[in-house]
C-alpha cells in the first residue's frame, strides 16, 4: 500500500495563528489551502505509482526522457512533495519572537560573522529567489548557507538539511504587503521561532 502523507493543516495554522504580526492569519489560512493541495496531489501520485507496479524500461510509453508515464509521475511527485515539505518547514519555524538563540546562534556567528549579516544574506537571497530561500547545513562542511529556490522542486542539494524555509511566492505576502517583498521578509524574520529552528539541526 502506498505511503499516505498526513494533512497537518490545522496544527500548522495553530502554530502561527496570532503570532506573526503583519503577516495575517487570513494569509496563513489561504496559504495552507495550497499546502493541502500539495498533500493531496502527493498522495494521489504515489497511488498511481503503486498501481503502475514495476515499470518496463523497454516500453517507450512507460520510460522515456521526452514524455512517458514514469517521467510524468516522478517529476510531478518532486513538485508536489516538495511543496508539502517546504510548507511544513515554513510554518513549523514561524510563530516565535525572532530572537536567535542556542546552537544555531553560534553557527550563524561562525558562518556569517553576525546575526545582522545572516539576516541581510537571507533577505538578499529571498529577494533574488523566484519561490523559496532556505537556510541549510551541509553535512560535508558543517556550515550554514542560504540556498535559493525557484520552484517547489528546485534546487535542493544532496546532503544539506534545511532548518529554515522562507516562502517568497507572492501568495505568501501579497495580501498583506502587496509587492513589498523586502518588508515581508523583515516581518518574517521578526517572528521566526528559533527554538524550532534549533530542533531541526542534525544531531551530533
Amino acid at each position: 500500500m502506498a505511503y499516505k502523507y498526513a494533512n497537518n493543516q490545522e496544527a500548522l495554522l495553530a502554530k502561527v495563528k496570532g503570532k506573526t504580526g503583519k503577516i495575517s492569519d487570513k494569509t496563513h489560512e489561504e496559504h495552507l489551502k495550497l499546502y493541502t493541495g500539495y498533500v493531496n496531489k502527493s498522495n494521489a501520485i504515489l497511488e498511481l505509482i503503486e498501481k503502475l507496479g514495476t515499470p518496463d524500461p523497454a516500453d517507450a510509453a512507460v520510460a522515456n526522457q521526452i514524455y512517458s508515464t514514469v517521467r510524468n509521475y516522478k517529476v510531478d511527485l518532486t513538485f508536489a512533495l516538495g511543496g508539502l515539505k517546504n510548507h511544513e518547514l515554513y510554518f513549523s519555524i514561524l510563530g516565535g519572537d525572532g530572537k536567535v538563540s542556542g546552537k544555531v546562534a553560534e553557527l550563524i556567528d561562525r558562518d556569517f560573522g553576525s546575526f545582522e549579516n545572516y539576516k541581510k544574506d537571507l533577505k538578499a537571497t529571498g529577494i533574488a529567489a523566484r519561490g523559496w530561500a532556505w537556510t541549510g547545513i551541509d553535512a560535508q562542511t558543517g556550515k550554514l548557507f542560504n540556498y535559493i529556490g525557484d520552484a517547489q522542486n528546485t534546487y535542493p542539494i544532496w546532503g544539506v538539511t534545511p532548518i529554515l524555509g522562507l516562502d517568497v511566492y507572492e501568495h505568501a505576502y501579497y495580501a498583506d504587503f502587496y509587492t513589498a517583498r523586502a518588508g515581508y521578509i523583515d516581518e518574517f524574520l521578526n517572528h521566526v521561532d528559533w527554538t524550532a529552528v534549533n530542533a531541526l539541526l542534525p544531531k551530533a
